[in-house]
Parts: C-alpha cells; structure tokens; sequence
C-alpha cells in the first residue's frame, strides 16, 4: 500500500489578545493565525491490521496521550474500509514552542485519514471532532489564514500579503497551561473593530514569558536588529518578519549557535490541504 506523506504546518499567532476569562476556565481571545510553508512531517501507510501504530520521532510520548495517536482513534467510527494505518512522525518543529505542533499534527492526520480510510466527513465536522483534541486544531482543519475569537473556534477568513519569517525557538519550553492560569496574565484587552491595523496589535502573553523566562526576552532584543520581533502564541518561539527569502536567511545565518531556528514564508492556504488536494486528483 501506498505511503502518502502530507507536512502539518507551523503557525504563527501575528497578534494574540486575551479579552476575559470565562466561568468555564477557558479564555475568549482574539488572534490572528497565518501558516508557514514548513513543518513536521506525517507518512500514512494503510495495512491491512486493523488497528493504528505510530513511529518516529514521539519523544515517547505514550499513545494515549499523543494527539497523533487520539486524532486517529476519533476517526475509527467513520471510517468505510476495515483497514489499519502506521503513522510515522519526522518531527521539525520544537515542542512547546507555540507554532502549532501537536495540534497540527492532530489535524493533519484527522484530514488524511478522512480521505484514507474514506470516512467522507466534512471540514466541519473534522472541526468538531478536533476542537475536543485541543482548542487550535480546528484552526488547522480549516487551513486557512484566519482571525480567530471565542476559544479559537470562531473564524474569520483574512488576507495577507507574502512575507518571509525567520522564526527562532531559544531552546525553552514554556507551558501553555501555566501562563494561561497565571495570575499575572492581561486578560482585559478590548475587543478590535474591523478596521484593526497589525501595527495596533501585540500579543498579550510576551510581557509575561518574558518576566518568566529570560531567555524568550534576548530572543526577542537581538531579533529587532532586523525588523520589529513578537512571541508567537504562549512562546517559545518568536519571529520576525521579512519581505525576502534572502533577508530571512540573512538572519538565520547570524543566529548564535544555542538557538535554533527556521525561514519559511507565509501561505494562505495550509500545504496540508494543498497537498491532500494535489494527491486525490
């Protein structure tokens, strides 16, 4: 059978506003999600075992909690042929980083298998499904640039114009769920009206990582060498961007050696759908 391999994209939060807390724990936000034309890499093979095997690069993440392994076992009910599938995972993107891995790889495989194994659902109902795997993964089943509100599950389509990023990772791993229940966290910023400019904007969680971790901070400080810089969703990684290739590599180049980091322009369309819509023509 067949492997298909399919990239689940990084994204970047360009802006991400927290506007309350609600009585449920969760927080309404406001943010606006693009995706990178980079990412991990997902390698679907049907067998004929009816059951599903992940390989690769899990960080031994046991099954049970990996969103690869539980995005999978959410499809098994729809699913038309009585086949199985081995998932292998190359993974290029840093793991508590904020540029949407796990939930990426979550959506990616809820949209392969969708089509592998003939489940015939729609992006809505993959929506659905994903939101119960974690908040950011519909943004990726939809897979398109979009400002999102509520917990992240109301979307609004937006275009934007072509940009290179350099995206850094300083090699820290911050927690989402402790500067979410930080006591410390803005959790008051006004709603946007429609005419919002992005230079208007600011992403809500950076003063407090920063506070929290000082090496988010440096990060930060030796970016604005090359342009205006800003954490992406609850950090690590932050950004800066570019309007060429050759001037994002230009940093990557310059980057001190105990950072890590990546260039990749911005599309309005995730690769993950491109390429889903590529392979069944």
């Amino acid at each position: 059978m067949t492997p298909v391999s399919v990239i689940a994209p990084a994204k970047l939060n360009l802006f991400l506003h927290i506007n309350n807390k609600r009585a449920d724990g969760y927080h309404e936000l406001e943010t606006l999600f693009t995706f990178l034309d980079f990412g991990d890499e997902l390698t679907f093979t049907l067998k004929n075992e009816n059951n599903i095997t992940l390989c690769g690069d899990t960080n031994d993440i046991p099954n049970e909690d990996n969103l690869i392994y539980k995005a999978a076992l959410a499809l098994q009910p729809y699913k038309k042929v009585s086949l199985g599938v081995n998932i292998k995972l190359i993974k290029k993107l840093p793991m508590g980083g904020g540029v949407g891995g796990g939930s990426s790889d979550a959506a990616t495989t809820l949209l392969t298998l969708n089509k592998l194994w003939q489940c015939q659902l729609s992006i809505a109902e993959l929506a659905k499904i994903g939101i119960q795997l974690g908040a950011d993964v519909p943004v990726f089943v939809h897979g398109k640039t979009a400002v999102a509100q509520g917990i992240g599950e109301k979307l609004a389509p937006a275009e934007l114009p072509k940009k290179w990023y350099c995206v850094v990772f300083p090699n820290v791993h911050i927690s989402t769920a402790e500067i979410f229940t930080h006591p410390d966290l803005p959790r008051n910023t006004p709603k946007l009206s429609e005419g919002w400019k992005l230079a208007e904007t600011r992403n809500d969680c950076e003063a407090l990582v920063k506070k929290l971790n000082s090496e988010v901070e440096k990060t930060l400080l030796w970016l604005l060498k090359y342009g205006p810089s800003r954490m992406t969703g609850t950090g690590a990684c932050c950004f800066v961007e570019l309007d060429s290739q050759i001037a994002a590599q230009r940093v990557l180049n310059s980057l001190p050696s105990y950072w890590q980091g990546f260039v990749a322009p911005n599309t309005t369309n995730s690769p993950a759908h491109t390429q889903l819509d590529e392979w069944v023509k």
